[in-house]
């Protein structure tokens, strides 16, 4: 099993910040990128609530908005589809995916090169390293997982 972690520790009034970890067995864990999400609300508000802490598995999604979206720009050689979170309580439709900003999260986990207070800039660059690594995984037939932690 292969895995990701997300160490979340800036919790701020409409964004959370997260340090995105690529773990391997027997080995030290690899700084992979920053990440941006919606804040924490006890009562979950459709589109502006980020996911609990846990682990969860990823597995390709091949369809959707984002899918279509991502082919057109990456093309069918690189994309296999979108990194989707399962089996979160409450949530449906979780991805990692680009963007800059907690009006692009919509639930979902953003990743950047570069992070300041409200702005997650080199968003494709990360993207180029956190996909292919993940990606390769899943298509093997490979389990990879997502643990979210809070510091």
């Amino acid at each position: 099993m292969k895995k990701l972690k997300l160490v979340r520790f800036n919790h701020m009034d409409d964004q959370t910040h997260g340090l995105l970890f690529w773990e391997h067995p027997n080995q030290e864990m690899a700084f992979m990128c920053f990440t941006l999400e919606d804040e924490f609300r006890k009562e979950k508000i459709m589109h502006h609530t980020r996911i609990p802490e846990g682990i969860f598995k990823l597995q390709l999604r091949k369809h959707g908005g984002h899918h279509r979206s991502y082919l057109d720009k990456y093309g069918k050689e690189w994309h296999k589809g979108m990194i989707q979170i399962m089996d979160v309580p409450g949530f449906t439709d979780i991805l990692i995916h680009c963007g800059n900003g907690h009006e692009h999260t919509s639930g979902c986990i953003l990743v950047g090169d570069s992070l300041s207070p409200r702005f997650l800039g080199s968003s494709r660059d990360a993207y180029a390293k956190v996909y292919p690594a993940v990606a390769k995984e899943l298509s093997k037939g490979e389990e990879v997982v997502l643990e979210i932690v809070c510091m």
